[in-house]
């Protein structure tokens, strides 16, 4: 038998060009007409959200090791793609797919919102009452606060703000002082509203109709250069690069430090520029020059440049018939039914699957504990929180209180440092102790411990989940929490907290493993287990359920499971670097990604064992930096119902056939359909039947 190469070039994808192919996925949401209208809009908005954080930190990197390596090295990933191949086929897919967002929101999403009574009226379109309403709403609301800038020797080009809207203007003619001019730029303040809402007072105007307030500066930029003759204005919108730089090492404070780097960040290398379609190729390239970028980092829109403004519609013109049928999410009848949280947990553990079940126990089983005079110590890790976070608010409340309050705050958790900062100082102030997490390692888990007496003795409490303590994307995001008293799972969580906090060796752990120490070992453990089942006459399966799936070495592993015979299903939702279908490497493997109503955001690992069945949820995906730069946890579900319940929940993934689509060996995906006279299975909609509290599916399928 010859033995396969598993580290050959073609058996990897490479991330770069996932990530995009997820943008096209969540693009189709925006394309289907089975999707409620405004929830079609969301998603566009939502790719392009996605689109400028690619740039903005993954296309800048490429463009920098394109820079240091040369047109012919730079390769880094297991696929040996270089930095300018990469960034060629990016150019490629991104401008197709940039395309068919503008050519969908003028051909079929802004015709539809017009049918729905929502307008966005071009200029041309404008009524003479519609006109003086918008020349008078210029002169109070927007020409006050502009601040036109006309280019010559003295002027230099201004520093653009990253991703704010500009307009760049063709002049002719001699300004107040004699000299002629060509170009000027139009900086808009970020405190002006994108879309601009006309009175429905007004003739033939509706009580949704929008204009854009690019079109509203265009129509009136003249009044702004009095003597001049207007060429032209076009808007634009530069991306640059926001990857915060610091190296831990080598700062006394890493909270100044960062303060620092967020306010150089919005003014990094440019990467990417958005311009109106109809520019002319005289200023294009001038503002090209002006960026130091190629013809090929040039994106001509018809719209809009930043189509995820857009997003306020849905909050501004919302009708329940346009968004996703509304559901109530279900508190467990063990939390229910119990006189306090504290004796529901004690009872058994408690798994909580949001956002089908409610976040609303995870947030009382902190603020109860703030409240709880036998309570005398939380301990708790935030990543992402939210504005306003009520669970920021119990850990302030708990420490006025003067309860022992342990917080470890991630300050690197990407775009949101300055929150993070900020809710860093206000809880020292309150008294907590404030930990910036690890140097080299981000603080990605999710954990809660509570100490609390009990007759006569102290009494451990734990919530660990998938997902951040955020109760917005605890309504948005699919995720497991888990709340236990366990003893066994509270001691680990304990020397976990005591590692965070004094850097020490944690002893041997029983229920966790834990990144960048052993999670990575024990998942190619547990694969090679299976591995051996298989060779001893057993049988051999692994689901995977991740957001991303991209280390290398776990790849391989798996590629040799698959040749042993294991069978193995993975759900991953965006980036994944490995082939399936490919004969002799990996036959056994099927890959699916769902996109639906719901960001599928929970990691599950499961283990046949020879029919004893692991089953692990974890903060981690299977990334390189989750089994070695941050620190991460997986925890095993010891209770049989509860290992049931979670098996129950993957087979519904792997049952989908509306919204899963399948990873093909040549990098692309297919959306699955029902086939002959099989019923139609979306995952998400099944599960809100399932656990929602509430939710007529009469009102429309969810998607």
């Amino acid at each position: 038998m010859d033995i396969v190469n598993l580290k050959l070039p073609d058996y990897y994808i490479n991330r770069e060009l996932s990530a995009l192919e997820f943008s096209r996925r969540v693009l189709h949401q925006a394309k289907d007409p089975s999707v409620p209208l405004l929830e079609r809009l969301k998603f566009l908005c939502i790719v392009s959200a996605n689109l400028d954080e690619f740039f903005e930190i993954r296309v800048s990197g490429l463009q920098q090791r394109a820079e240091i390596a040369g047109a012919t090295g730079g390769a880094a990933g297991p696929d040996m793609l270089t930095a300018s191949e990469l960034l060629h086929e990016i150019g490629l897919r991104a401008h197709e797919l940039v395309a068919e967002q503008y050519r969908l929101l003028n051909d079929e999403l802004v015709p539809a919102l017009a049918v729905e009574g929502i307008r966005f009226i071009a200029e041309d379109a404008w009524s003479r009452p519609q006109r003086e309403w918008l020349h008078d709403y210029f002169h109070r609301e927007i020409e006050p606060i502009l601040s036109p800038v006309s280019l010559d020797s003295a002027r230099p080009f201004p520093r653009i703000l990253n991703k704010s809207l500009n307009f760049v203007v063709g002049l002719e003619g001699t300004h107040a002082f004699g000299r002629p001019v060509q170009r000027a730029i139009v900086q808009a303040p970020r405190s002006l509203p994108r879309l601009i809402r006309l009175s429905p007072e007004l003739p033939d105007t509706g009580p949704a109709d929008f204009v854009y307030l690019a079109s509203v500066i265009s129509a009136f930029v003249g009044e702004l250069f009095v003597g001049m003759e207007i060429k032209g204005c076009y808007q634009f919108r530069a991306t640059r690069n926001s990857d915060l730089y610091v190296d831990d090492e080598e700062v006394d404070d890493l909270l100044r430090a960062l303060q620092g780097e967020l306010i150089a960040s919005r003014y990094g290398a440019a990467v990417r520029l958005e311009i109106a379609h109809d520019c002319p190729a005289e200023l294009t390239s001038y503002l090209l020059e002006m960026f130091g970028l190629d013809a090929g980092d040039v994106y001509h829109v018809d719209g809009p440049v930043n189509l995820n403004r857009l997003m306020i519609i849905y909050d501004l013109a919302g009708r329940q018939g346009l968004r996703f049928p509304p559901f109530t999410a279900s508190v467990p009848q063990e939390i229910s039914d119990a006189d306090n949280i504290f004796a529901a947990i004690r009872r058994k553990d408690i798994l909580l699957h949001h956002p089908y079940e409610s976040f609303a126990p995870v947030m009382d089983f902190i603020s109860r504990s703030g409240q709880d005079p036998d309570v005398l110590s939380i301990k708790l890790t935030l990543y992402r929180t939210g504005h306003q976070s009520p669970i920021v608010d119990s850990l302030v409340a708990a420490a006025q209180a003067g309860k022992e309050v342990t917080v470890i705050v991630e300050l690197r958790a990407r775009f949101d440092e300055a929150e993070n900062i900020n809710l860093a100082n206000r809880l020292q102030e309150a008294g907590a102790h404030v930990i910036y997490g690890v140097v080299g390692f981000k603080t990605h888990c999710k954990m809660a411990l509570v100490v609390r007496r009990e007759a006569g003795h102290l009494q451990r409490y734990v919530h660990l989940g998938t997902g951040n303590y955020h109760p917005g994307t605890a309504r948005m995001y699919t995720d497991y929490g888990l709340l236990s008293a366990d003893p066994a799972l509270a001691e680990d969580v304990h020397q976990v907290f005591l590692q965070l906090t004094s850097l020490m060796r944690t002893p041997p752990l029983s229920r966790l493993h834990q990144s960048p120490f052993t999670l990575h070992r024990e998942i190619l453990d547990l694969i090679d287990q299976e591995v051996a089942n298989v060779a001893a006459g057993g049988n051999g399966h692994i689901i995977a359920k991740l957001n991303a799936l991209v280390e290398p070495e776990v790849i391989r592993a798996l590629y040799r499971a698959s040749g042993a015979g294991v069978v193995i299903d993975l759900v991953v939702r965006g980036l994944c670097c490995l082939r399936p279908g490919i004969p002799g490497v990996s036959d056994n493997i099927r890959v699916r990604s769902i996109v639906g109503r719901f960001l599928e955001h929970s990691r599950v690992y499961y283990f046949h064992a020879n029919g004893a069945e692991k089953i692990y949820l974890s903060s981690a995906d299977w990334m390189d930096r989750n089994f070695f730069r941050r620190v991460e946890i997986c925890f095993s579900i010891e209770h049989e119902d509860l290992k049931a319940r979670l098996l129950a929940d993957l087979d519904t993934c792997l049952s989908d056939n509306c919204q899963a689509w399948e990873l093909r060996p040549d990098g692309h995906y297919d959306l699955l359909q029902p086939e002959g006279s099989d019923a139609p299975l979306p995952a998400q909609a099944v599960l809100l039947r399932q656990l929602a509290a509430d939710f007529s599916a009469a009102a429309g399928r969810p998607s």
